[in-house]
């Protein structure tokens, strides 16, 4: 060969590769949200970009003492944007900012205050608004959660005030840092056991002791509900979710004004949680075009909200009932349904639990009523081509809502369950196109992956299910540390029966410390520390090839799509865009050997190998192997280039074979965790004083931290009750998984039962109850002996206070109820004294006034 030729054929292959890249970032125009991909963080688990911030919840402190709950920080989103950028992704979804009071409430779902930001993510420099410019600033745009459906059980500061937040005090202390308004709360509420003060602020909101509280109906006042119907919309689904009652515009109106707030300042989309237990009528009526209306304001007329619609089912229709399955929520109301938006009729009124007398519940229960039959609901062609041309979609029925893919995150065990149940029911969604779609999050993964644990599938099952996600139809969304298969196998949410470190939602800050340079999505340079070996893991490198592949065929992001005419061993699809400006038509296989028919005729390139077939029979074969591999054949058409071979060979995208790349040793430490904030509990060895009649359980390690005692005895078939009803009374932990409980009255063939609320000893029948018995969860170990106070003998009315190992003793002749007071004079506690010898558990060593006598607990 000569040298001219040489020179000729370098010269093409330069103009090729400069041709190829320069397509790729003048393709990547992001016009609409399926443009976008989506990271999704739980911001107090991710990156701690600020220490001085971090503070431990209420429950769990024994648990996350060296991590604690509230760690990660908008400073740290800040400070890790660049890799979320490196690894391809274009939008972050973070988890709720609204001020939250919980015992657990690091997640952001418990809202005590819409219309502000949570303190404990910011930093004296780093505010919410921060975040958002800085994520702007490169390119990428921010979807905050946000919940309509319900508030924590602490109230609302607009809608329920009963607490402020004193943030100068102890944040992991409730007593020190939550301030009760006054004539909110009963008087006695400091003195009541917890779950009487939950009952108490429960009353408050939902009217559960009989008076109207809540008289102008904020809250929901239902009971008891089944998840597969309505009853499901109007009631409480969990403790700390008291359910809003989001028909009544008082309350509409307030969660539009709040959370437009964070429109203004730049938010560009909503994930809406819990969006099912919500009427869609609702969000017709209301939310939707609220919300579109104040994006439109400011300017944003793209914003994006798509739902949570929760249908753990395997169909697309939620056990056969569509206004309770996530496509119906895609629609807008066919009929019309009469609305009110006057707050005078909610005002003033008592509305016991099982009434619904409100114009808006009334037509949301016909709209309900209305939409039972799959038969007679709306189906689309929005998501399909017609032979092989694309066409104009049709939204005039569209509700402005989209949503979670949860038919297909159910189905995610693998990529062929998924893609069966999309291309089965996508004829139901007004366009699942816009569909958000992923594998797994921070509630569940797929139906047995197992749905409890983070996904533990083997990592070919990952590679070929993000391979489905980035080439069908929807918009690609990661849970933090997928890209590393972070916490596999690990229980996704167990609260505060284990620590964080433990589970699905552990720190993952340590593995993307270091420094890096990043130039653009999926392109990043001069990696260091940990994030340089997170960046070569086999997933990250799958992502980011795959990120780059998407964002260089229009097609791919926005197309339409038909399996028509294909053969395929694996899974296989063609799909086609077009507008004023672009033609970009693709054909997909995954994981094996296909054959197209019908396709249009011209000049085909593979992005994956940089294969080019010309096509004058409309048909295209393509022969492969490799579980999560694909070919995808982009047309070059005189609008749309195709874009030649997008990326680097590696082990899941290839030519001929895996290319294999070993990420590295981590050179630091990957789960970092902090020195302890508090000093160790001390345990208070188990003791059995003389006259008291008690008993002892040692816990197993898996168990939660509060325990309960059930006893009960037959009387002749019937079960009476020793202590309250199930799960029975709380009682005093000594430290080292062991717990004790007094008993009074005569034990005669009592029975036991243990538990934790989900764990129970013994399984069935409770054990023999036995004075001074000490039991594990195998039954009876052994019996304490009791042990001399070495107190003198009381006189009559006499009453005589003294310690012993951290246990507040009185011993008295009459039976009277007595505060406890701090020499600050703040009550601590309120005892109920009896005659004999009484023990008083849980009050911390110090100094304290009881009866106008300084008492020394030590």
């Amino acid at each position: 060969m000569n040298s001219l030729s040489k020179t000729f054929i370098l010269t093409l292959i330069l103009t090729l590769f400069i041709q190829s890249t320069s397509l790729l970032s003048q393709d990547f125009s992001r016009t609409d949200f399926r443009d976008e991909t989506i990271y999704f963080v739980m911001t107090t688990r991710f990156y701690d970009g600020d220490p001085e911030n971090n503070v431990q919840c209420w429950d769990g402190k024994s648990l996350n003492q060296v991590d604690p709950a509230w760690r990660g920080d908008f400073k740290g989103l800040i400070d890790k944007l660049d890799y979320i950028k490196a690894l391809g992704f274009t939008s972050i979804w973070i988890t709720p900012v609204v001020e939250n009071a919980s015992g657990y409430d690091y997640h952001g779902y418990h809202a005590m205050n819409f219309d502000k930001v949570d303190p404990r993510y910011e930093s004296d420099d780093v505010l919410f608004q921060d975040l958002i410019d800085e994520v702007h600033n490169r390119d990428m745009k921010i979807i905050l959660d946000v919940v309509f459906n319900h508030t924590g059980n602490f109230g609302e500061a607009f809608l329920s005030p009963m607490f402020e937040k004193d943030y100068t005090a102890d944040l992991a202390d409730p007593d020190a840092c939550m301030i009760k308004i006054p004539e909110k709360l009963p008087e006695n509420y400091d003195s009541l056991p917890p779950g009487e003060q939950y009952q108490a602020r429960l009353a408050l909101m939902k009217n559960t002791d009989g008076q109207n509280h809540d008289s102008d109906n904020h809250y929901h006042h239902f009971g008891n509900f089944n998840w597969d119907d309505i009853t499901s919309q109007w009631a409480q689904i969990a403790g700390d979710c008291v359910d809003l009652n989001t028909e009544n515009p008082i309350v509409y109106n307030y969660i539009v004004q709040a959370y437009s707030r964070f429109i203004e300042m730049g938010v560009d989309g909503f994930r809406i949680d819990t969006g099912r237990h919500i009427s869609r009528l609702v969000f017709n009526k209301v939310f939707n075009p609220a919300f579109k209306a104040a994006a439109e304001a400011v300017g944003n007329n793209n914003f994006f909200m798509f739902a949570e619609i929760c249908t753990r089912d395997r169909n697309y229709w939620y056990r056969g009932t569509p206004p309770m399955s996530t496509p119906f929520y895609t629609w807008k109301d066919s009929k019309t349904y009469t609305w009110s938006d006057d707050p005078s009729e909610y005002k003033d009124v008592h509305v016991s639990g099982g009434e619904f007398p409100f114009t808006n519940q009334q037509s949301c229960i016909a709209n309900y009523n209305d939409n039972t039959n799959t038969g007679t609901q709306p189906t689309s062609n929005n998501a399909f081509l017609i032979g092989n041309d694309y066409h104009s979609p049709d939204y005039t029925m569209h509700s402005g809502l989209n949503v979670i893919d949860f038919p297909m995150h159910w189905n995610f065990e693998n990529a062929y369950n998924a893609f069966g149940v999309a291309t089965g029911g996508d004829h139901t969604y007004n366009d699942p196109t816009f569909n958000v779609v992923y594998v797994d999050s921070h509630d569940y993964a797929p139906d047995q992956a197992p749905e409890s644990e983070r996904f533990a599938k083997p990592q070919g099952v990952w590679a070929e299910n993000l391979s489905l996600m980035y080439t069908f139809r929807g918009i690609p969304c990661l849970y933090y540390g997928s890209e590393i298969e972070f916490k596999k196998g690990y229980p996704i949410d167990k609260g505060p029966t284990i620590p964080l470190k433990e589970s699905g939602r552990a720190y993952y800050g340590g593995y993307i410390s270091g420094n890096l340079n990043v130039n653009d999505f999926a392109d990043y340079t001069n990696a260091s520390g940990n994030v340089a070996v997170t960046l070569q893991h086999p997933l990250a490198k799958h992502i980011q090839r795959l990120s780059k592949i998407r964002m260089a065929i229009p097609a791919l992001r926005k197309g339409q799509y038909s399996t028509a005419n294909i053969s395929s061993s694996g899974i296989a699809f063609k799909r086609r865009y077009t507008d004023a400006s672009t033609d970009s038509y693709v054909l997909v296989a995954i994981s094996g050997n296909a054959t197209f028919s019908h396709i249009l005729n011209g000049t085909y390139t593979d992005v994956v190998t940089g294969d080019v077939k010309r096509v004058s029979n409309n048909t295209l074969s393509v022969f492969f192997s490799g579980q999560g591999n694909i070919r995808a054949y982009v047309l070059d058409t005189p609008q749309t280039q195709a874009p030649g071979k997008v990326g680097e060979d590696e082990k899941y995208l290839y030519s001929s074979s895996p290319v294999e790349t070993i990420p590295g040793t981590y050179p630091d430490e990957t789960e970092p965790l902090l020195a302890s904030t508090e000093d160790p509990v001390e345990p208070t060895k188990p003791v059995l004083y003389d006259n008291e009649q008690a008993i002892f359980f040692e816990a197993p390690d898996h168990w939660g931290n509060d325990i309960n005692a059930y006893i009960y005895y037959d009387d002749n078939g019937s079960v009476v009750m020793v202590t309250s009803a199930w799960p029975g009374d709380e009682i005093t932990p000594l430290g080292n998984n062991i717990y004790k409980y007094s008993v009074e009255g005569a034990i005669e063939n009592w029975k036991v039962l243990f538990n934790d609320g989900s764990n129970q000893a013994p399984s069935s029948v409770g054990f023999e109850v036995v004075n001074g018995g000490y039991y594990t969860s195998a039954g009876l170990s052994h019996t304490l002996s009791s042990v001399p106070t070495g107190i003198h003998d009381i006189s009559l009315n006499e009453l005589v206070f003294f310690s012993n190992n951290g246990i507040l003793f009185a011993k008295s002749t009459i039976e009277t109820e007595l505060p406890v007071y701090s020499v600050s004079g703040k009550i601590i506690r309120t005892i109920l004294i009896r005659p004999g010898q009484n023990a008083f558990y849980g009050i911390p060593k110090g100094i304290y006034i009881v009866n106008h006598e300084k008492v020394l607990i030590y």
